[in-house]
């Protein structure tokens, strides 16, 4: 687990390493508000780790709030840990996802604080403005702009598999190479956001005109690492989203030669995928 701070901001990074598409960054992040806020909490399977790491940068019990982006198993994997070490911190997410959480989970309904695309929260120092980003994997999406730092949190959106767990690791995303890092994240959208390839240009690009509004000096993706005077270079990925190629994932035959069961086979490479982890 790699701990980054940037401004106000402390990065909790993680990654997964998927055969076949790289290394996948999985981040949470603490915002040094005069509030403080966690937004998401890290994969299950490394909740120890997760946990341990946190400490290291915040007395959990001093978290007044914990932003669920969305309840995708990689962002909220020590959920109700954190929530059972800060008891004053309030879960702030959506009535979808509340709903989604309480088919497995009690989920602790004052503690509950809903807020939906185009509202905003106070932490005392600054205003968090709720926005759903323009791509997402799951409905119950919603990112925001910090209105004091600058900052933008686009949980899935932007995001992309990198080529080398040095790559996932760099500090900022400046430092790839532009045309492999759009690759990697058309690949991601593929894999992550397949139903804008069906979408309206014309809608879709009306989708992110309040990304452009806010002009973010800093981005924060759940799957990509931290990426300085992004505005440019995010619209322009944006705007190519709808013409992704389509990801096919591996098939039995595939699985069962990388099990060794079967026959060594080749497995096709997607447009644009980063080369195996």
């Amino acid at each position: 687990m790699q701990v980054q701070r940037i401004g106000d901001v402390t990065m909790l990074r993680d990654k997964a390493e998927i055969p076949g598409l790289g290394v996948l960054p999985i981040n949470a992040f603490v915002l040094h508000a005069e509030q403080p806020m966690l937004i998401d909490t890290g994969m299950p399977v490394n909740r120890p780790d997760f946990l341990a790491a946190l400490s290291s940068v915040i007395d959990i019990g001093d978290l007044r709030w914990v932003w669920l982006s969305h309840p995708d198993r990689d962002h909220m994997g020590s959920l109700f840990d954190v929530l059972a070490g800060a008891p004053q911190a309030r879960l702030v997410t959506t009535f979808a996802a509340v709903g989604y959480l309480g088919t497995e989970f009690e989920v602790p309904l004052p503690r509950v604080f809903l807020l939906n695309p185009g509202q905003s929260l106070d932490l005392g120092d600054r205003r968090l403005h709720a926005f759903r980003p323009p791509l997402f994997d799951s409905p119950m999406t919603v990112g925001f702009f910090d209105d004091k730092s600058g900052v933008c949190f686009s949980s899935d959106c932007f995001g992309g598999p990198m080529q080398t767990v040095d790559d996932a690791a760099v500090g900022d995303l400046g430092e790839l190479d532009p045309q492999t890092v759009r690759s990697a994240q058309l690949l991601w959208v593929g894999v992550d956001s397949p139903w804008v390839r069906t979408v309206d240009p014309v809608k879709f690009a009306a989708s992110f005109e309040q990304i452009r509004s806010f002009k973010p000096q800093q981005l924060f993706s759940s799957h990509l690492p931290p990426f300085a005077n992004c505005l440019g270079p995010m619209l322009d990925f944006l705007a190519a989203a709808p013409s992704a190629p389509d990801f096919v994932g591996p098939d039995q035959a595939a699985l069962e030669a990388i099990l060794g069961m079967g026959p060594a086979i080749t497995v096709p490479e997607q447009a644009g995928a980063p080369a195996p982890a």
